[in-house]
């Protein structure tokens, strides 16, 4: 994260360092996000993130570089994937190709492991390919 020296970012780093030290959470263990830092939905943020983001001309490799969404989790991360490239769409009339993952599990050592398909797709590791993958 990179802060210039403007007021409002010396203020928000200093918000930041109390949050990292405990110190401005409530009874209740809750921290308090300024109103100024909540969208109101996933495409607002995604917006002020990528502005420009569906534009058909395509940005500079710094444009991403200098952005980034964190989320804690996996799912959240694959459902911010899955909007942010629905919105980056350089044809938007383009044919999407879909392509599935292999849905079974191979023997080793003799054993025979048993997944059912439903359970194979839903993984979502960072190590693993989606089941399905879309392109255009």
């Amino acid at each position: 994260m990179h802060l210039g020296n403007s007021e409002a970012d010396n203020h928000h780093a200093q918000w930041l360092l109390e949050i990292g030290a405990g110190s401005t959470m409530d009874d209740n263990e809750m921290i308090q996000v300024p109103q100024s830092m909540l969208c109101a939905n996933l495409n607002t943020l995604i917006n002020r993130i990528y502005p420009g983001i569906g534009n058909p001309r395509p940005q500079e490799d710094q444009y991403s570089l200098d952005r980034i969404i964190l989320c804690p989790r996996n799912d959240e991360v694959h459902d911010i994937n899955e909007a942010t490239l629905q919105q980056f769409n350089p044809v938007p009339d383009a044919e999407v190709y879909k392509l599935r993952s292999v849905n079974s599990v191979s023997e080793a050592d003799g054993m025979h492991y048993a997944y059912p398909v439903e359970f194979l797709q839903q993984l979502n590791t960072g190590e693993l390919s989606p089941a399905l993958l879309c392109l255009c």
